[in-house]
C-alpha cells in the first residue's frame, strides 16, 4: 500500500512539475517584449533569473496550498466516515511541521521546474525580444 502511494505521489510531482514548466516556457513567450524592455533599460540577466524563479515558486506553493486543503479535507471526511461507521479506528492528525514542510516542497518543486525557463529568459538579446511578434 505504501509503495501504491509513494508511485501515485511521484507521478503527481512529476505531472506537476512539467505543468509549472510548461506555464513558465508560455509565459515566457508572451512577455518577450516586456522582456526586452528590462533589458533594454538595464535589467541583468541575474534579475531576470529571479524574477521568473519567483514566479515559478509562488505557482508551485499556490499548488503544494491547494493540494494541502484537498488533502485534509479528504483526510477529515474519511475520519468521519470512519467514525460513524467503524468506531474511533482512524484518527486524522496534521502536524505543523509536515503542513509547513509541504508547503516549502512545493515551493522548490516550482522553483526546480521554472529554472529552465528563466533561464531561456534571461538570456534573451534585447533587439530579438524587442523585435518578436
Amino acid at each position: 500500500m505504501m509503495a501504491f502511494l509513494i508511485g501515485i505521489g511521484s507521478i503527481s510531482i512529476i505531472v506537476g512539475g512539467i505543468g509549472i514548466a510548461n506555464t513558465m516556457f508560455t509565459s515566457v513567450l508572451e512577455r518577450r517584449k516586456e522582456i526586452g524592455t528590462m533589458k533594454a533599460v538595464g535589467a541583468k540577466n541575474e534579475d531576470i533569473l529571479t524574477i521568473f524563479i519567483i514566479e515559478s515558486g509562488i505557482l508551485g506553493l499556490i499548488g503544494g496550498f491547494l493540494g494541502l486543503v484537498f488533502g485534509i479535507v479528504a483526510a477529515k471526511i474519511i475520519e468521519y466516515y470512519a467514525q460513524m461507521y467503524a468506531g474511533n479506528i482512524i484518527k486524522a492528525s496534521m502536524n505543523p511541521y509536515l503542513l509547513v514542510g509541504c508547503l516549502m516542497f512545493g515551493f522548490v518543486i516550482g522553483t526546480i521546474s521554472g529554472f529552465f525557463p528563466s533561464r531561456q529568459a534571461a538570456n534573451l538579446k534585447p533587439a530579438d525580444a524587442l523585435r518578436y511578434e
